[in-house]
């Protein structure tokens, strides 16, 4: 967690209401850090559905495995989270530490394992001391609803600047419904699923199967839409939970996604989702530029993204950024090396609102002097007509500096 915050940080936080059936509590059990909290224990009450999305790295996480296995039965009473270290690349020992870990906690709250979920961020290939949960999990239990959302955020940061938090509130049968979120992540972010990780709950009454449905229906257009350094990592989770404590106020279940109020919902968890993964981009690791590339005219959405993915995590093209430096020809670089369908002559480039190539060459009304102006800001937006087709696509980045590097060059220190 670093003492410097994120020039792009947002200026203020949102009041994040209460949601019934939610209770946090953090503690400092030591795992990496020393003077900060560690660890969050998520309580949510009995009934609460869960729906979640993992990496898909060949090489995930213990706790990764340890969630997939369970998240099937759709029930969940706690969340247990460390920050510090990963658990992930740790053989039997892992597996050990994850079993050890549910154990621990289902001893004290008195549930099923299987409603128990479990997350780590941190260095990879370090053993796991989850004995070391054992001296927190009675003060964790005992101080349920003490810590706050921004308390919660805070105590899963790894080399995060800023605790990560959004809020929505939506009608459904004439109540309010709110659908909050936190994150964390800062590097390793070019998530095959989700981000680093992300846990969002809802006191909406909603069925497993269509929880389920809308977090995997709104992953692709946020947190499967950022990119801080190309870097998947093994760890990535997000899991949404539904309380379903607006039943009580007389909100209907959602039990389909043929309920005409899945639209809604689905709304309002896809601008948590964006929210938090643009909050992730804007707190990469030394990133002083928040970046969104829009490819459009391409063959399909589908090639569209991934050529906005090549000029997203080209190095040459995020250190142009980083010096302020209208480099549009790396813009073409990235769009020939994505290996798919383009067209040199009918390419556009445009930085903000200056078109800075046109027709296989130089706009020929291109201003060096209104291009730098567009680097010189906070948010850049680098655009892409393809003129091939209707495919289109966005995807979010920041720039490489220094600070990365040197950020990276230290981790396990």
């Amino acid at each position: 967690m670093s003492t410097t915050v994120s020039p792009l940080a947002p200026k203020s936080y949102p009041e994040m209401p209460e949601i019934e059936g939610v209770q946090f509590a953090t503690a400092s059990a030591g795992i990496k850090y020393k003077g900060r909290t560690d660890v969050l224990l998520a309580t949510v009450a009995e009934g609460t559905a869960v729906a979640g999305v993992f990496t898909r790295s060949k090489c995930s996480s213990a706790p990764v495995d340890w969630c997939k296995a369970r998240v099937g039965g759709g029930k969940a009473r706690a969340l247990l989270v460390n920050s510090g270290n990963a658990n992930a690349f740790t053989g039997k020992k892992g597996k050990a530490a994850v079993e050890l870990s549910a154990e621990i906690v289902s001893r004290e709250l008195g549930c099923s394992e299987g409603e128990i979920f479990l997350a780590s961020t941190g260095v990879i290939g370090e053993p796991l001391p989850a004995d070391k949960f054992s001296g927190v999990i009675g003060e964790l239990k005992a101080n349920q609803g003490s810590a706050s959302w921004l308390d919660a955020a805070k105590a899963i940061m790894t080399t995060d600047t800023y605790p990560k938090v959004s809020t929505a509130s939506v009608e459904l049968d004439g109540v309010t419904v709110t659908i909050n979120g936190i994150a964390k992540g800062a590097g390793m972010i070019a998530p095959d699923m989700a981000t680093m990780l992300s846990f969002i709950y809802t006191d909406a009454p909603i069925a497993p199967s269509v929880l389920q449905a809308l977090l995997s229906g709104e992953v692709d257009g946020s947190f499967n839409a950022v990119t801080v350094d190309s870097d998947t990592s093994t760890s990535d989770t997000v899991l949404l939970f539904a309380t379903g404590a607006a039943g009580k106020k007389g909100v209907e279940s959602v039990a389909s996604l043929d309920d005409p109020r899945v639209d809604v919902l689905r709304a309002a968890l896809g601008d948590v989702m964006l929210d938090l993964s643009h909050q992730i981009v804007r707190d990469g690791e030394g990133a002083r530029k928040f970046v969104e590339v829009r490819v459009e005219g391409a063959e399909s959405d589908g090639s569209a993204k991934r050529i906005a993915l090549s000029i997203a995590n080209s190095p040459l093209v995020k250190t142009a950024i980083a010096g302020e430096d209208a480099n549009w020809g790396r813009v073409v670089m990235a769009v020939g090396k994505a290996g798919e369908p383009a067209d040199r002559d009918k390419l556009a480039i445009w930085f903000g609102d200056v078109r800075v190539a046109v027709e296989g060459e130089r706009d020929p009304d291109y201003s060096e002097a209104a291009a730098s102006a567009v680097m010189e800001q906070e948010d850049i937006v680098i655009r892409v007509d393809l003129g091939l087709g209707s495919g289109q696509a966005a995807v979010w980045t920041c720039d490489l500096t220094k600070e990365y590097v040197a950020i990276n060059g230290d981790y396990r220190s």
